[in-house]
């Protein structure tokens, strides 16, 4: 599963609410151009998320736990696996949430990443990076009802393929979008008892193990910040929690598993964490960690799905898309254009195998993070003297350098997909490039409102 949810802690944090002033003006620039208008159009229902519940949405955006982290252990051997999971934060994970902290707090306003690449380059590219993060986040999420599917399955077999299989998966869609109408604070809060639920088998399975570890055998071979309160402290404190969750919650399960049992390195592939919590503590754990497993793609459907819809919203209020599509929900203040949108691309892509939608929504992502370490290091060199309450340490060279290894990751990510994800993810992009014009065809004709 963790295959399934990349890196993205930038993703969360895409509506920030400012004054109704230019982006450009707040921060003593140049006057903006009018697509960068912003205006705080946050509800007054709609409650904004404290530190707890911001870390574990980003924890489920980030990772959603270890499930699916068993196949590195086949294909390296314990030594090296552990060692990649302590070494991978330091030059992806850390950087992308240093990256995120200041241009979060640098340039808020509804859109985020969005905001950032259109400061950066101007609109085409801030449309392409609306497109492109907003497509792989819904294709992803298209990946959580399939593992919910598949662990029913395993209860009731008549799951297993069909019609009915397909009913399953439309209905868990249903079901997680509905949670994800009644509001950002109700995700909030669900993704707290989520992640708490999920992770606390595997906290059960290294106390039981401790007695029975052996060191030796770890030698083998192997945008949401609009809607958060006091965004420019709470968005720093909450990124590196739910780092350090995330590092934690693949890693300790990890040193319980290898180090508890005396097991081939082959038999570790997809599941066998579940195998492993019942060989250290019995079939109840067993149990649990397989329930842990679908609680965590519920946490990564609704995260994803939240910060989808707040992008488009935020999308919407910096020009790019017409007025309807920023639309709130007067009860419970979400937007749920964008959760219809979101879903229906979702809802489309259910269908298609898991390992198609994995790696056509890498080859999206992946895209859009290249072209968002360009926008960090172009952003310090265009706009020296913006406000950043939060600031990566080191001049223009500095960050450069920190964006070289990250970037390699990403056009390694993007390399390694399958032929089908580049003719899907090529065929998407020409369409994002023909949706630009034709929106900017719409709103020079006024056939449509725009802010």
């Amino acid at each position: 599963m963790a295959a399934a949810s990349g890196p993205k802690f930038e993703a969360t944090l895409q509506v920030i609410t400012t004054s109704d002033i230019p982006l450009d003006q707040s921060h003593h620039e140049s006057p903006s151009p009018p697509s960068i208008l912003i205006s705080a159009t946050t509800s007054s229902k709609s409650s904004k998320l404290t530190v707890i519940p911001l870390i574990f949405v980003i924890y489920f955006e980030v990772s959603g736990g270890p499930y699916a982290e068993e196949p590195t252990v086949a294909a390296a051997g314990p030594f090296f696996d552990i060692l990649g999971f302590l070494i991978f934060p330091f030059v992806w994970s850390i950087p992308e949430a240093l990256i995120t902290a200041e241009l979060a707090t640098a340039f808020p306003g509804n859109g985020g990443y969005v905001i950032w690449a259109d400061k950066a380059f101007g609109p085409f590219w801030g449309w392409l990076m609306a497109y492109w993060k907003f497509l792989s986040g819904s294709i992803y999420n298209a990946a959580y009802p399939i593992l919910c599917a598949d662990y029913l399955m395993l209860v009731l077999p008549f799951f297993r393929r069909g019609p009915s299989r397909d009913l399953a998966i439309f209905l868990f869609n249903l079901l997680l979008i509905f949670l994800n109408f009644t509001g950002l604070a109700v995700v909030g809060y669900t993704a707290v008892a989520l992640g708490l639920l999920s992770l606390l088998p595997f906290v059960v399975m290294f106390f039981i193990s401790i007695p029975k570890l052996d060191p030796s055998r770890w030698d083998n071979a192997s945008t949401l910040a609009g809607e958060v309160e006091h965004p420019q402290k709470t968005i720093p404190k909450a990124l590196f929690t739910a780092a350090l969750i995330t590092c934690l919650g693949y890693l300790i399960p990890l040193l319980s598993g290898t180090g508890a049992l005396k097991v081939d390195d082959g038999r570790w592939s997809d599941g066998f964490l579940a195998e492993a919590a019942g060989m250290i503590a019995g079939k109840w754990l067993k149990f649990a960690v397989e329930v842990g497993s679908v609680l965590s793609a519920v946490g990564m459907y609704e995260a994803l799905l939240s910060s989808g819809s707040f992008q488009l919203l935020g999308t919407a209020e910096l020009g790019f898309l017409p007025r309807f599509v920023a639309r709130r929900s007067k009860r419970f203040g979400t937007p749920w254009v964008g959760i219809l949108t979101s879903s229906a691309v979702t809802l489309s892509v259910s269908y298609m195998s898991y390992e198609e939608i994995i790696s056509t929504a890498n080859v999206l992502y992946g895209m859009g993070m290249v072209l968002e370490f360009a926008t960090f290091v172009w952003l310090r060199r265009k706009c020296p003297t913006v406000s950043r309450p939060f600031k990566v340490p080191g001049g223009t060279a500095g960050v450069t350098c920190m964006c070289v290894v990250p970037t390699a990751v990403a056009v390694f990510v993007i390399a390694s997909a399958q032929r089908t994800a580049y003719v899907i993810g090529g065929a998407l992009t020409l369409v994002g490039l023909v949706g630009f014009f034709a929106m900017r065809w719409l709103k020079d004709r006024r056939l449509m409102e725009f802010r």
